[in-house]
Parts: C-alpha cells; sequence; structure tokens
C-alpha cells in the first residue's frame, strides 16, 4: 500500500568547494603542479598571472576564521536565471596570487630545495648488455634473453627452469632441455654485478665467494655456507667450529667474509625511474637561533580569472537585449567563473592550512628543530595541534600523512613527529621517539660477543628514569628493525 508523507531531516553536505579543498589538501607538493595543469586545462576562465614576490605570510594574514569552509558558501544550479547576476561580483580584480613554476622564484630559494635526481640504465638493461657481448649462437641467445628477463628486481632467479622451458616453447617456440638451460645460467651467473641469477641466498653468496681470490679465510667461508648454512643463519658460531675445527680467530675472518657479501646484487642498480623523489612542502631555517619556516611556493601557481571572460559579463551587463541565446552563454560563463574562483579559494585555503599546521608543529618541536636532536622530540598527537590551529582532526591527519619538511638535518615527513608519550620518574612525558633514540644507542653500544637481551635493555631504560616493560622494549625494537639479541651476536 502507498502512502504519502512529509519528513523533515537534518543532513550534513559537503559542499562543492568543501570536496575540492579536502582533494587539494591531500596532494603534496609533487602532484600539485599537475592538479593545477588540468583545471587550467578543463577551465577557461582559470589561467595564470604574472607573479608579485608576495610573502605567503602576508598573502595569508587577512583570512577570516571560516579556515576549512566551515560555512557554506552560496551553490550555482542550473536552474537559477541569468537575470539574477550580480556582474559585479565577476569583474573585480582583487584575486589571490601564487608562486607558479621555476621562473618564479628566486636563485636564493632554488638552493633551498634539493630534491635528488639520477639517470643510469636499468638493471636489466645492463643485463642484457652484457647479454649481447657474448659470442653464443642464436638458441643460446634466446635462452639466455628468456633468463634474463625472468630475474627479479633483487637479482633472482625464483622461476623454476622448467617453467622457463615452457616459456620457450610458447613465446619462441623451441623446445629446450632443461640441462640447455641450466648451462646457459651458470653462464648468465658471470655477469655482473656477482650474484646475479642465484636461485636462492645460498647459491648467490656462494657465486660472489667463489670469484674472490681463496685464501683460507675465503675457503672456510664457502665451507660455512656450504654446510652449515642454518646453523650459521641461526649464529651458532661455536657449533660451527667445532664441527669444521676452526679456532675462534678462523672462525671471525670466515665470518667477516661472509657479511661483506651483498645478499640483493640486483638492488644497488634497480630501476631509478620507479624510485619517487621527495619534494618538500616546508623549509625551516635556523638564523641565529629563531626559526624561520616558509612555504615551498614552487608548485603553488598564481592564478586569476580570465579577463576575456570577464570583459563577456561586462558585454552582457551592457547589452539593451537580453534573448535567450545570450542568457544561456552567460549562464556557462557563470559556472565557469564560479568554478575558476572556488579553485582559486581552495589552492589559497590550501597553503594557508598547511602553513598554520607546519607553524604549530614547529612551535611544539622548537628543540628539536634547533638541535636535530630525536631526545628533544616531545610527546605529540594529532589533537594537540587540532586544537591549536582550530581545525579538525582528520584534517591535520591529512596534512601529516603527505608533506614532508626540509630542515638542516634533512628532510623528515611530518606524520614523523607524532608520538605518544611515556611517564618518567621526574613525573615528565617523554616522547616514545626519545625512548626509541636511546633504546637504539643502547644496542649500537653493546658488547655483539653478548648482546642485551630486552630485559637488561628494560633494566638500563628504567635506570635512566623510563618506565617501561619489557614487552614494550620488544615493540619498540621491531618497530626499529633490531632484531633479537641472539641474532645480534657477532664474532
Amino acid at each position: 500500500m502507498l502512502k504519502q508523507s512529509l519528513q523533515q531531516k537534518l543532513l550534513q553536505k559537503l559542499s562543492p568547494q568543501q570536496i575540492q579543498f579536502i582533494k587539494l589538501l591531500q596532494v603534496p607538493t609533487a602532484m600539485l603542479e599537475q592538479r593545477v595543469k588540468e583545471e587550467l586545462e578543463e577551465n577557461p576562465a582559470l589561467e595564470e598571472g604574472v607573479h608579485d614576490d608576495i610573502d605567503p605570510r602576508d598573502e595569508y594574514s587577512d583570512l577570516d576564521e571560516d579556515r576549512e569552509f566551515d560555512k557554506q558558501d552560496e551553490e550555482y544550479s542550473e536552474e537559477s536565471s541569468p537575470d539574477d547576476l550580480d556582474v559585479s561580483d565577476y569583474l573585480d580584480d582583487d584575486t589571490p596570487s601564487y608562486k607558479y613554476d621555476d621562473g618564479n622564484y628566486s636563485d636564493d630559494d632554488e638552493k633551498d630545495v634539493r630534491p635528488a635526481v639520477v639517470m643510469v640504465n636499468s638493471f636489466h638493461d645492463q643485463l642484457m648488455d652484457q647479454l649481447d657481448m657474448m659470442g653464443i649462437t642464436e638458441k643460446e641467445y634466446i635462452i639466455g634473453r628468456q633468463l634474463v628477463g625472468s630475474i627479479d628486481e633483487d637479482g633472482y632467479l625464483r622461476r623454476p627452469l622448467e617453467s622457463v622451458g615452457d616459456d620457450l616453447a610458447f613465446t619462441a617456440n623451441m623446445l629446450c632441455e632443461e640441462p640447455e638451460i641450466e648451462a646457459m645460467l651458470f653462464r648468465v651467473q658471470q655477469f655482473e654485478p656477482a650474484g646475479v641469477g642465484a636461485r636462492d641466498l645460498t647459491e648467490c653468496l656462494l657465486l660472489q665467494l667463489r670469484r674472490k681470490k681463496q685464501t683460507l679465510p675465503v675457503q672456510h667461508a664457502i665451507s660455512i655456507l656450504t654446510r652449515y648454512f642454518d646453523e650459521y643463519t641461526k649464529k651458532h658460531f661455536d657449533k660451527i667450529a667445532r664441527q669444521l675445527g676452526l679456532d675462534e680467530e678462523s672462525m671471525r675472518l670466515a665470518h667477516q667474509e661472509i657479511i661483506r657479501l651483498n645478499p640483493r646484487p640486483g638492488n644497488t642498480q634497480q630501476d631509478n625511474s620507479k624510485v619517487m623523489h621527495v619534494i618538500p612542502d616546508f623549509i625551516i631555517h635556523n638564523e641565529d637561533g629563531v626559526l624561520q619556516l616558509r612555504l615551498n611556493s614552487r608548485n603553488a601557481p598564481e592564478l586569476r580569472i580570465s579577463e576575456t571572460y570577464k570583459e563577456m559579463m561586462r558585454h552582457y551587463e551592457k547589452a539593451e537585449k537580453k534573448d535567450k541565446k545570450m542568457k544561456e552563454a552567460v549562464s556557462f560563463v557563470k559556472q565557469k567563473l564560479d568554478s575558476a574562483k572556488w579553485f582559486i579559494d581552495a589552492v589559497k585555503q590550501r597553503q594557508h592550512t598547511l602553513l598554520s599546521t607546519m607553524d604549530a608543529i614547529m612551535e611544539h618541536q622548537y628543540e628539536f628543530f634547533l638541535s636535530g636532536d630525536q631526545t628533544k622530540l616531545k610527546p605529540m598527537i594529532l589533537k594537540d595541534i587540532a586544537d591549536v590551529v582550530l581545525l579538525d582532526i582528520s584534517t591535520i591527519s591529512r596534512v601529516a600523512n603527505s608533506k614532508y619538511v626540509q630542515t638542516e638535518f634533512g628532510t623528515f615527513l611530518l606524520k614523523s613527529f607524532f608520538s605518544e608519550g611515556i611517564m618518567t620518574d621526574s613525573g615528565e612525558e617523554a616522547s616514545s621517539k626519545e625512548v626509541k633514540q636511546i633504546l637504539s644507542d643502547l644496542i649500537g653500544s653493546e658488547k655483539k660477543k653478548n648482546p642485551l637481551s630486552d630485559d637488561k635493555l628494560g633494566q638500563l631504560l628504567n635506570e635512566k628514569g623510563y618506565n617501561i616493560a619489557r614487552r614494550t622494549v620488544a615493540k619498540y625494537r621491531e618497530q626499529l628493525g633490531i632484531p633479537v639479541a641472539r641474532l645480534r651476536k657477532e664474532l
């Protein structure tokens, strides 16, 4: 049975401006340039302006309290009549300016930003170059090419030789016996870097050792990996030495030979095109003990409303007869002008939000940015910054997860400055980052013949005034990527 009824609901909806701002806020500086180019291509009413050398702090100082577009702007409706337009809204010249491309900042600014770019041939290209230089038959070359293509980025051949034979039959219509493929593999394993083409870690390390001058320590190292690889990975050095009849010094020298080997021979020559180069969003300078923060304005464009579209609105205002076609045209122009203004406002709001958030983080972690000492980091959670800048926690999270700051001590992800606190004996809160740094220092200075257990590390931290349990020590140690005491033992 159908019924009609009236209902009143209270709903929260994001305006187009809010959605655009949220999307722009998540975009890192490295990707903002592309996003702006897309907008310029899609909206003819938006164009780049001439750069004026304006300090971002001055530029955003006149912003009011609507920091997250909490107040809904009047939305454009396609049903609205062009007769209701206030043309003067589209003819003002008071548009915000932003710095955009390489030519819009000084040489000094350019020197401050230090993204690294390295161009080299890919790992597989170098292997193919070596294959091309071999004097081999056509069949051997096809097998070798298939093997090189099957090698992973870290230098290992993890595909079974039987499967490589199936690939050759399918792609090259060539039947190859497994011994033929293995014989070609042995030749590929002679390529540089040493260890490439290995089918497991043991073979990789042995390939490298067999290329070395066969001294006594190298021979002992080969025996260890060939006969006692599992025991060696578990660091049962005493047992291995007894089995091979080695004294402590001989075992130590053999161990030194092994640890100098590269377990990932292809890792040092990976394709650099897959490396993402970080461009910092903020730059902090220490000027005589006073920190100065500025935005990296390299990818912050100076945008303005197109003069051509403004002229269209002026023409409409002066027109005596406004027919249907003119009204349709001005409706289209209004839509593009609205979109352009919204985008300009969103970029302006993005810059202000980034700057205010980073400024609050800098003030909270002032001592760290002065010295670069990890132990100076204070406990800080998202709410601490949100309360200062009067923004939602989700907004701070978007900024912290994708933005970087360049300092005199390196470039850091903002997220790395957030950590929980641990209570000390003096009643003060210490950052978990500080505790991790002290833990790392303790492990770094331990005697490798008798490394510190988690219990002992917990005792040492408690002696320093940090109330921390053994399981918390284990958690922090794992987060630092440090193995357990038994695996840290060295000869």
